[in-house]
């Protein structure tokens, strides 16, 4: 994301969902090139050798495309009816699947419980966020805030290097500051509107060397 948009208006609902769509292809075109790059070489009637890195990287890449789609529709998705509850039991598979790629690793010291779907959907937003600001990796370290249904969540992301993305802070913890109207930039704003939703504020800053985004 660049520091240098320009804000314009907050989106409306269309404009939202389309954005929102956006981010999603952008999350799944490296992984289904990459299965296309393979069926590609062998197509070419290739060496073994060739044959055995082209299944390879088509294995990888279809497990990375199932775990970010997985990810996706729960983090961005309906999930299911108005009301529901999803399981923090499955948002921690699908966090690790979607996060642990040799350079994340998750610390998840939540309890397994039903929580509403909004709540569940703020966290896993927090955590692409978190992600953000540990470019070279690290671990994100997931904390209740709270208890029961009313549960928050408190992210501490460790790494070399970490930083704010102060565009992101902007759009999380001012409502006056909209997003630029492109598919990166909605995504923080997609988080404050969750957030919003369950009655909460999302802050993003730094804690010593790490930094911390909370819900409360």
């Amino acid at each position: 994301m660049s520091g240098t948009s320009t804000p314009g208006p907050a989106p409306d609902a269309l404009e939202l969902a389309a954005l929102l769509c956006s981010r999603v292809c952008h999350d799944l075109i490296s992984p289904v090139g990459a299965i296309v790059n393979g069926l590609e070489v062998l197509d070419d009637n290739p060496k073994p050798e060739d044959r055995d890195f082209a299944l390879d990287l088509i294995r990888k890449s279809a497990k990375t495309a199932s775990a970010r789609l997985q990810f996706c529709r729960l983090a961005f998705g309906a999930a299911g009816s108005a009301g529901a509850q999803i399981d923090l039991g499955d948002a921690q598979a699908m966090a690790k699947g979607h996060f642990e790629d040799g350079k994340i690793t998750l610390g998840w010291n939540l309890p397994r419980l039903l929580l509403p779907k909004n709540r569940v959907k703020l966290l896993l937003n927090m955590l692409v966020i978190a992600q953000q600001t540990i470019p070279r990796g690290g671990t994100l370290t997931i904390d209740p805030v709270g208890e029961g249904e009313t549960m928050s969540f408190r992210i501490t992301a460790t790494g070399l290097n970490s930083r704010v993305p102060q565009n992101i802070a902007d759009v999380l913890s001012a409502p006056s500051v909209p997003p630029a109207a492109d598919a990166h930039a909605v995504q923080p704003y997609y988080t404050r509107l969750l957030a919003q939703a369950c009655g909460l504020k999302v802050s993003l800053a730094p804690e010593g060397e790490n930094v911390v985004i909370a819900a409360a």
